[in-house]
């Protein structure tokens, strides 16, 4: 094969690696699939408690809960309110949790829990329509007042966030003057900056958060203060001008809908607790695939016993590319081509020493019956015939053995490949009687040596997460069998055939 005519097959060999790691990275990055066993992401749950006194009439309770708080993603939402209806209401403006009873009365407490996933990716949303700043009218003396500080922060500014942010700081007790004096008082602070800011042309409202303390209790929520740039709307702490919603807040609420609405009630409000918690990364990304339709890409769509059979099947692959590399790299003869696979299969299975113990045990004692039934002078078909029934035997005995001596060998007889076995141990009977007893040694242990080797990469934890969780990696080691296939150089274990040459140095 010319250089030329082996470009394609590179070509070819490249497009499958690339896929399989592309494919693979996608999986990670979208579907959040963690790379390695045993990550852990942070999960808060967060618990709103509503209380009321019934009026021993129908009630009907609205509480507004967020769609798609900056920096989390909604994971699961749940309401617990015995005897009562519950239903989550979608529309433009809101997402509202909604509880309903025909009679009630007495004091009445409800719970709505919601988890929340931390995600940087998620922010906040591109409102359908340009947001307007609203009409406000002051009347003497305070449209003089509100003039001149709207034109202090004017001059000092040069665009909607920076003039916000010098709004705030005129507006703080240590730079206060005679004109913001006027204005403010305790109560009317956050919704005076509202009406200022939408005076000078800048769309503004309040939003409502939660700040993120792990087991705390019975929280309130904390006002803030929002603008629209023109792009999308920003975040401002109203009491010291920081821009950005931080890691530790949760935007519970934003824009004028109210928080609470209670119909045939009466003293009702509503307090906030939360619970920092960690699950395993693997279970959150299965989870959060199955919610957006992502789940039929993965195998945990499956019964728990088609898992099972699929989590072995895949982890074949690997040993098949333990088998090539030790063959054709480094030139170890072993007993047929991939019987050293099915071998290492069975000691995943059965743990590396019970299942060495009885493959050495079954092959030892077909060597022995084979050399009995090579002295009927049988047919070939006859021969493997009575070898296979014979295995059975010998694998059934050996499991009785083993469970009367208190070893659990069972898995043992189920995981060996009886029919290849049996055709092992008639290769290595020919193999005797043509090579003699060394050959049937050196291709034996080599056999051995290689499952073994199989057995330690695919026993790994990180190999079986892999190998099921990103499948399209098998286009990788098909890659890299499809290269090992092209090698046609010295084998390391001829290299010592060279070593006399050393003496010529």
């Amino acid at each position: 094969m010319t250089a030329r005519s082996r470009a394609p097959f590179y070509v070819f060999v490249f497009l499958l690696i690339a896929a399989g790691i592309s494919i693979a990275t996608w999986r990670h990055l979208e579907l959040g699939i963690p790379w390695m066993t045993g990550e852990q992401r942070p999960v808060w749950m967060i618990e709103a408690r509503v209380d009321f006194d019934a009026l021993d009439d129908a009630a009907e309770v609205s509480l507004h809960i967020p769609e798609q708080p900056p920096g989390f993603r909604i994971l699961t939402e749940q309401a617990a309110s015995p005897g009562y209806g519950f239903s989550i209401l979608e529309s433009p403006r809101s997402r509202r949790a909604e509880w309903t009873k025909r009679e009630v009365s007495g004091p009445q407490t409800l719970y709505f829990k919601a988890q929340f996933v931390p995600d940087e990716d998620v922010t906040e949303q591109t409102p359908v329509r340009t947001p307007r700043p609203q009409a406000v009218f002051w009347e003497e003396p305070q449209a003089t007042a509100v003039r001149e500080l709207l034109d202090q922060a004017m001059e000092r500014s040069s665009s909607p966030e920076s003039m916000t942010r010098e709004l705030i700081r005129l507006m703080q007790p240590d730079t206060r003057t005679q004109n913001t004096t006027l204005l403010v008082s305790e109560d009317n602070y956050l919704q005076l900056m509202v009406r200022m800011l939408n005076h000078a042309g800048i769309a503004a409202r309040t939003a409502d958060a939660l700040k993120l303390e792990d087991a705390r209790r019975r929280q309130q929520l904390v006002p803030f203060l929002q603008i629209y740039n023109g792009e999308r709307w920003l975040t401002f702490d109203p009491r010291t001008g920081e821009q950005g919603v931080p890691e530790s807040l949760l935007l519970w609420r934003q824009g004028s809908e109210s928080l609470l609405d209670v119909l045939g009630g009466d003293n009702s409000q509503v307090s906030f607790s939360m619970l920092r918690q960690t699950v395993p990364a693997l279970q959150l990304a299965t989870l959060e695939a199955n919610q957006n339709g992502l789940g039929v890409l993965g195998f945990y769509q499956l019964p728990i016993e088609e898992q099972s059979m699929f989590r072995m099947l895949l982890l074949l692959p690997l040993g098949a590319l333990i088998v090539a590399f030790m063959r054709i790299v480094i030139g170890i003869r072993t007993s047929g081509t991939f019987m050293p696979v099915l071998i290492a299969v069975a000691f995943v299975q059965t743990t590396l020493v019970p299942g060495l113990i009885a493959f050495l045990s079954v092959v030892a004692i077909g060597l022995v019956l084979r050399g009995y039934l090579s002295s009927l002078n049988l047919l070939l078909v006859s021969r493997i015939s009575a070898l296979i029934i014979l295995v059975i035997f010998i694998t059934a005995g050996l499991s009785i053995i083993g469970y009367q001596m208190g070893f659990n060998t069972g898995m043992t007889v189920t995981f060996f490949p009886m029919v290849i076995i049996a055709w092992t141990i008639e290769r290595m009977s020919i193999l005797w009687e043509e090579e003699g007893a060394r050959e049937v040694l050196v291709q034996g242990s080599g056999s051995l040596f290689v499952a073994i080797c199989a057995y330690l990469v695919m026993s790994l934890p990180l190999a079986g997460h892999l190998t099921l969780n990103f499948p399209e990696l098998h286009l990788v080691i098909l890659g890299l069998i499809l290269l090992m296939g092209q090698y046609t150089g010295y084998k390391l274990s001829e290299l010592r055939r060279f070593t006399p040459m050393k003496a010529y140095d």
